[in-house]
């Protein structure tokens, strides 16, 4: 009995052992998954506060782009406006000067006809009275007056003739002498021959080292990108930078201050600074030719044939800028049409743009007139202009009054004593035809000639020319120069072959 109750009490006391560790790992589970649901919560809540960081940090930078659009935009309008407004002043007081002419052109005819009425009235009187004498027809009268007087003054008729047409032809002589030397009076521009050099002072002497380089290496850089030379002697801070090209020039000037103020010379710095001179040049060529458009007062013209005046800002003839000469012979055309009383615009337009060909003439081939007509034609240019300009070296007839004023006011630009120099244009030209010969010759990336024209330098492309064409290449080219051009000593020709190897460490 004693064993069974014992018994009883140790598998009773067994369950609520085992009752209360079941209780207890059910516990501590529970407490586990607990934690393990609130660690993710935790995490949630952090991915969310970064997610969120994120977006406003993506939205102040939107933000900003919008205001940094807005403020460009905001110019972008302001300058457009500013144009607007000159335009209409200019074309307001267009409309006052067409409107007085107007009136006086009304006034003309009513003066015409009203004399014109008074005639008529005379004639029919007079063959009243002589049909009414001679019982003659107003017909027969008139036939018997002519022939009386023809018969009666016919020497005197022909010395009269003869007198009016030399009075005639004089005054004819001398109201065209009047109005071109009026012309002539009214606009004077000073002109500068382009010479072919850059005097560019340093903040330093020192500076000199950093621009050569290590075995010349950043001035070699300098010269391939730019295609200018660049002659650095015992001149005390000072670098000249010669070229006959004005671009190249300018754009070889640009860099090397740009790298000055950078402090940085080096061969990758060099290509970045020229890129950005290159952007600089192009966008001021555009701000000249609206200059140009504006000092003129020729609107409406479309924005790439202002862009090829701009480039004529560096583009000289016989050492005359031919923008400066452009801009001239419109004036002058303007001018002379508005003596004449033919349309003025179409002769300003016609001039100014008479030379737009030159432009790329050196780019394309043909002669700068026939480049002209096409490039005025492709961007919708008045059919009337083209004939004003077409004919100002006499290679097309003259199709209006406004052609024959154009070529003489281009004739009045080009013959002012100190306008053009003769030399100068022949220097430029045997230059180019140098470049002309080696850029013919496949597998030519660049050709500069330099040093005067005694040194051609040759850039190839590294994978069309190896090294062994490099030396045929430069035979070749040698030769070619022999057999087609006239020059004075030797020119040596240098071909220069550069590869590059590029690749990235990630």
């Amino acid at each position: 009995m004693f064993y069974g109750i014992a018994l009883a009490a140790g598998l009773l006391a067994g369950a609520v052992v085992g009752y209360w560790m079941r209780q207890q790992a059910g516990i501590r589970s529970a407490n586990s998954i607990e934690q393990k649901i609130k660690q993710r919560l935790d995490e949630s809540e952090a991915q969310a506060r970064e997610i969120l960081k994120k977006a406003d940090d993506k939205a102040g930078a939107v933000l900003e782009d919008v205001r940094k659009e807005e403020k460009e935009r905001k110019g972008t309008i302001e300058r457009t406006e500013d144009r607007l407004l000159k335009k209409e002043e200019l074309l307001e007081r267009e409309m006052t000067d067409i409107r007085s002419r107007s009136e006086d052109l009304k006034n003309a005819v009513e003066r015409n006809e009203k004399e014109k009425a008074e005639t008529q009235a005379l004639k029919a009187s007079v063959s009243d009275e002589l049909a009414r004498i001679g019982k003659l027809t107003p017909a027969e009268a008139k036939q018997r007056l002519i022939d009386e007087v023809k018969d009666q003054n016919k020497i005197e008729i022909v010395d009269l003739m003869q007198k009016l047409e030399r009075e005639k032809r004089d005054e004819v002589e001398k109201k065209s002498l009047e109005i071109i030397t009026t012309a002539i009076q009214r606009y004077s521009r000073s002109h500068i021959s382009d010479i072919t050099t850059t005097s560019l002072t340093l903040p330093s002497e020192d500076l000199k080292g950093k621009i050569i380089g290590r075995e010349g290496r950043n001035i070699r850089t300098l010269e391939r990108l730019t295609g200018a030379e660049f002659i650095i002697d015992e001149t005390p801070d000072t670098i000249l930078i010669s070229s006959f090209d004005p671009v190249r020039r300018e754009v070889a000037r640009l860099t090397l201050e740009k790298l000055i103020k950078d402090g940085r010379i080096q061969p990758a710095k060099i290509e970045e600074k020229v890129i950005e001179s290159q952007e600089e040049i192009d966008k001021r060529t555009q701000q000249i030719g609206e200059e140009a458009v504006y000092e003129v007062g020729v609107l409406n013209l479309p924005r790439e044939i202002v862009h090829l005046l701009g480039r004529l800002y560096f583009r000289t003839s016989y050492g005359q800028s031919v923008l400066t000469h452009s801009i001239e012979v419109s004036h002058i055309a303007g001018m002379i049409a508005e003596e004449l009383g033919i349309n003025v615009e179409v002769a300003k337009k016609g001039a100014l743009l008479h030379d737009i060909g030159k432009a790329i003439d050196h780019e394309v081939s043909g002669n700068h007139v026939e480049l002209g007509m096409k490039i005025l034609k492709k961007y919708g240019v008045d059919d009337k202009v083209i004939q004003a300009m077409q004919s100002h070296h006499e290679d097309y007839p003259f199709a209006s009054p406004e052609a024959f004023v154009v070529a003489t006011a281009d004739i009045i630009s080009a013959a002012r004593p100190g306008a053009r120099r003769g030399t100068m244009e022949q220097y430029v030209k045997r230059l180019q035809d140098l470049e002309k010969v080696a850029s013919a010759f496949s597998g030519v990336k660049m050709s500069y000639a330099v040093s005067a024209g005694r040194e051609l330098r040759i850039f190839v492309v590294p994978e069309k020319i190896d090294d062994f064409g490099a030396l045929q290449l430069a035979k070749d080219i040698a030769g070619k120069i022999e057999a087609e051009m006239k020059y004075p000593g030797d020119i040596k020709v240098t071909v220069i072959r550069e590869v590059r190897a590029v690749e990235y460490a990630r």
